[in-house]
């Protein structure tokens, strides 16, 4: 009949509506779990930053012996003595700042578009402030290594046998921090496979 009257029968497209349907929660979960990420390695830097900032510790103690009467002083244990650590506060601050603009860029960019060209930099940006967060948390690590155990060869004491607090929450500012690194490398090899997707889809078309 459709012939007779010189009409074409329309085409079916089976499973498109379900391949859209599937697009869409694969997209969904993707950008649950980038929110996620990013929510926990802003707050990992953050972490980082208040303990070492604010990480503190005072101690009297006998200095020397005059006779039989002992001399004492108050010592203060805090981050500014030690230049890397307050180049290790310095970059966990921009690091978190950092994250929290990546948190607002991932929540309202699409209002603006660029999408290509927003992941793009996005990726970059993640890569130097992994670079960052490592030298940092790195040259920390070697000064709190020298305060828990000292160097004999250079005569440099120890003194988280004295300042037991002050180096746990040094430690506590350590492993936060790396844990923002790991959280950032595995944003920034999200972003690197999701560039790579939209290279591959336009390439196609």
């Amino acid at each position: 009949m459709d012939h007779e009257n010189g009409g074409t029968k329309p085409e079916v497209v089976v499973g498109s509506d379900e391949s859209k349907t599937h697009k869409s929660r694969h997209s969904c979960m993707y950008w649950g779990i980038l929110l996620l990420l990013r929510f926990l390695a802003l707050s990992a830097t953050v972490l980082a930053t208040l303990i070492m900032a604010l990480n503190k510790e005072s101690k009297t103690m006998v200095v020397a012996t005059i006779g039989t009467n002992p001399i004492k002083a108050t010592l203060v244990a805090k981050f500014q003595n030690t230049p890397a650590f307050v180049f290790f506060v310095a970059v966990t601050s921009i690091v978190s700042f950092h994250n929290l603009v990546m948190l607002l860029t991932d929540l309202f960019g699409y209002k603006f578009g660029f999408k290509g060209i927003k992941l793009l930099a996005m990726t970059i940006l993640d890569m130097g402030a992994v670079v960052l967060l490592s030298g940092a948390t790195g040259g920390a690590a070697s000064m709190a290594q020298l305060g828990k155990n000292g160097n004999t060869h250079a005569r440099w004491n120890k003194i988280c046998d004295k300042f037991e607090k002050y180096c746990s929450r040094g430690s506590g500012a350590l492993i936060a921090a790396l844990v923002g690194i790991i959280l950032l490398l595995i944003l920034n090899v999200m972003s690197t496979i999701a560039i790579h997707k939209n290279t591959r889809s336009s390439s196609a078309h």
